[in-house]
């Protein structure tokens, strides 16, 4: 393991996602990953990576994994044509845990589309860190939704990533089991699963110990089933030696990590008593391999905590400490009362003792020396990317029109351009140049009747000015019109049309986020509406 520096970031995130509702009283709420979004930009992380609007998935890619029927069944079911449906959603288990819901076809595509677009990146080596937090929908199967999932948005970007790599690593640290995930590869040794999650008398009912994969892919398949309680130093003490030890047996090539925060103390559905900063300290171990890593969300239920700790983790892969006091933002009274991004552990017992931890991790040891060496793969042609990179229209676009607001999004702004503002970070301003340059005092002049010379030359100039100003007037005035019109078209002339294209700051928040510390200045286009 290396030493790791700094690294290139991508992130995806469309303002629409969080516009989506399950229903009244349904744990799941996307409005979580727009108050991510909004702490990123509050704590000026956004400058640091860049940005970019993830396409909407299409039905021919949802069917490398899905079936058919079940991709055109959630493409033409809604709310109001529900009694149309009744034999096909019962076959699809949709209707409770996933209900139909307004848009849910378009917010399958945009999760999915967010997790297929990050593999490209990654395949194409543009980034050594893509972002998803709209996706890690870990329960959705081949043709049935699940645990509040429907498209299996990382089975989509596993199968991108195998395209270029041999092996890919998938973790899972949602608190639980990705079953989806481990079915879809049970019987692959090009893909290993491991998740840790609660295991006895919990949804989904799957991930024993004794579940290894079967055919050519026993043995991949790694489960730690954990008990209710589990803290920092417990997750820290099984996670390490585990993952360490799938990464020097299986040799990936290519991570997939689910950040499922669910796992956090306080959660909602979920039982154990994680840190965000315990949570986090997985990122920052799988970083610290050097290995295309592709990060995504999944559950979430202590709505506020998930945007703590989605932040925090953005700030891990991208080597930036933030700090504990929350800067102003626009959903700032979630946070209350302490207005601090980390949590405390609750009093909760910790039922897995070492010597349980123990016994599991020698068991997962012996099926991992049961493994042959790291599987070959057949050289053969690389398959055609799911989307094309955006990177290939740069040559067409004119070099005298305004800067479009794409290249600004993909712009990294270096350590040094900017002053940090006050409420970034703690002790106030770490760099003393100012935004504007600093204003020269007026000389005062001494003497008095240089000073009424003076006075009297400037009346005489501002008197003539005002002549001047009177006979141009009309001309000044079509000449401006003229200009904000040749302004207007220009900047109209960007399309949203690239599968890839980043997402305007106008619709993500606005740039004003961290410099002022003002939440009304980092409001989607949606939320205004709201």
């Amino acid at each position: 393991m290396q030493s790791h520096s700094k690294k290139r970031v991508c992130y995806y995130y469309d303002s629409d996602i969080g516009n989506y509702y399950y229903g009244q009283g349904h744990p799941m709420k996307p409005h979580r990953i727009r108050m991510t979004h909004n702490l990123l930009l509050n704590y000026g992380l956004y400058r640091k990576m860049e940005i970019y609007r993830p396409h909407k998935a299409t039905d021919d890619e949802m069917t490398k994994f899905h079936s058919d029927e079940y991709v055109r069944f959630l493409r033409s079911i809604r709310p109001e044509n529900m009694t149309e449906y009744k034999k096909q959603m019962q076959r699809f288990n949709v209707g409770e845990d996933c209900p139909v819901f307004d848009g849910l076809y378009e917010f399958c595509q945009l999760s999915a589309g967010g997790s297929v677009a990050a593999a490209v990146k990654l395949n194409k080596q543009a980034s050594e860190i893509c972002i998803n937090w709209g996706g890690g929908l870990h329960h959705a199967k081949k043709s049935e939704a699940s645990g509040f999932c429907y498209v299996n948005d990382i089975v989509l970007g596993i199968l991108e990533l195998l395209k270029y790599h041999q092996r890919v690593l998938y973790i899972d640290i949602d608190v639980h089991h990705g079953d989806g995930v481990e079915e879809a590869f049970y019987t692959a040794d090009r893909v290993m699963t491991v998740s840790f999650h609660k295991y006895g008398e919990y949804f989904p009912g799957t991930g024993d110990l004794r579940d290894i994969g079967a055919g050519k892919g026993k043995y991949y398949a790694v489960n730690i089933p954990l008990r209710d309680g589990m803290d920092d130093d417990a997750y820290e003490s099984i996670f390490v030696p585990i993952i360490s030890k799938v990464m020097e047996t299986f040799q990936p090539a290519a991570v997939v990590l689910q950040c499922g925060a669910d796992s956090l103390t306080g959660d909602r559905l979920g039982c154990f008593n994680l840190t965000v900063k315990g949570h986090g300290k997985c990122v920052d171990f799988v970083k610290k391999y050097n290995l295309p890593f592709l990060m995504v969300g999944g559950g979430g239920y202590t709505i506020r905590n998930v945007s703590r700790c989605w932040t925090y983790e953005t700030s891990v892969a991208l080597a930036v400490d933030i700090a504990n006091e929350l800067p102003y933002n626009y959903y700032f009274e979630y946070f209350g009362p302490d207005f601090k991004l980390h949590i405390s552990p609750s009093n909760m017992t910790n039922q897995n003792t070492s010597e349980y931890l123990e016994k599991i991790k020698n068991r997962l040891f012996e099926n991992l020396r049961m493994l042959p060496h790291a599987p070959g793969v057949q050289i053969q042609a690389i398959p055609e990317d799911a989307i094309n990179d955006e990177s290939d229209d740069e040559d067409k676009v004119d070099k005298d029109d305004r800067l479009p607001q794409s290249d600004k999004d993909k712009r990294i702004v270096p350590e040094n351009e900017y002053s940090d503002s006050e409420d970034e970070g703690e002790g106030g301003r770490r760099d003393n140049r100012a935004y504007k340059g600093q204003r020269q005092r007026p000389r005062l002049d001494k003497d008095n009747n240089s000073n009424k010379a003076s006075s009297e030359a400037s009346s005489e100039i501002k008197d003539e000015k005002e002549k001047v100003d009177g006979a141009d007037g009309e001309e000044s005035t079509a000449s401006n019109a003229n200009s904000n019109s040749n302004n207007n078209s220009s900047s109209n002339n960007k399309s949203d049309n690239d599968s890839s294209a980043p997402a305007s700051r106008a619709t993500t928040g606005g740039g004003s986020g961290s410099g002022s510390g003002s939440g009304s200045g980092a409001k989607t286009a949606k939320e205004n509406n709201i």
